[in-house]
């Protein structure tokens, strides 16, 4: 029965692994396409730009007029989803499940990501397992985000703290999908 589990657990893998090698090699729109057939749900009007890395099948939804820039991690274990009109740019690392460092057998612990609509993200950020981005909020560079976030706000720092409150009348429609973006 161990080898069993064993040997599903590199399939597992084994397709991750086939997801994150192959997707780069479609254009968008054909990519949103491909990504579905993971389970990965991108509306038609949004893209996720190549070197993004997902750490499973499923487990993530991304909105309309939405962008994940090159180079991201998604940690998809536990679920994210991202609303709309939301860019996320590169380098962005969301995590959805960590290890729980105070346990003696150091099981793994983690919750869903849940990012609103209009919410911009600057590149090199973190976001930790559990964390909701409330709508229209600004996620700084470099920031690591260990709590939620409200609506309307700008934060930034390590840890990620309130630096101004946003206007939130937000006009503007993402709009950045091209074939092959950098």
């Amino acid at each position: 029965m161990k080898i069993l589990r064993t040997i599903l657990l590199q399939c597992k893998f084994l397709i991750v692994a086939l997801l994150n090698f192959t997707k780069d090699f479609f254009p968008y729109p054909l990519r949103n396409l491909w990504l579905l057939i993971f389970g990965i749900r991108v509306h038609a009007t949004s893209s996720i730009h190549r070197q993004c890395r997902f750490f499973h099948i499923g487990n993530f939804a991304l909105g309309r007029n939405s962008t994940v820039n090159f180079g991201c991690y998604l940690d998809n274990r536990r679920g994210i989803k991202i609303g709309d009109n939301t860019a996320i740019a590169h380098n962005v690392k969301i995590y959805t499940l960590g290890h729980n460092i105070d346990s003696p057998n150091f099981e793994t612990k983690g919750a869903s990501v849940v990012i609103g609509n209009n919410v911009f993200i600057f590149s090199n950020a973190i976001i930790m397992p559990g964390v909701t981005i409330g709508d229209g909020a600004v996620i700084l560079p470099g920031s690591i985000v260990t709590k939620s976030i409200e609506p309307f706000v700008v934060v930034g720092g390590i840890p990620a703290k309130f630096i101004k409150k946003r206007t939130s009348k937000i006009a503007y429609k993402i709009k950045y999908n091209y074939w092959f973006a950098l």
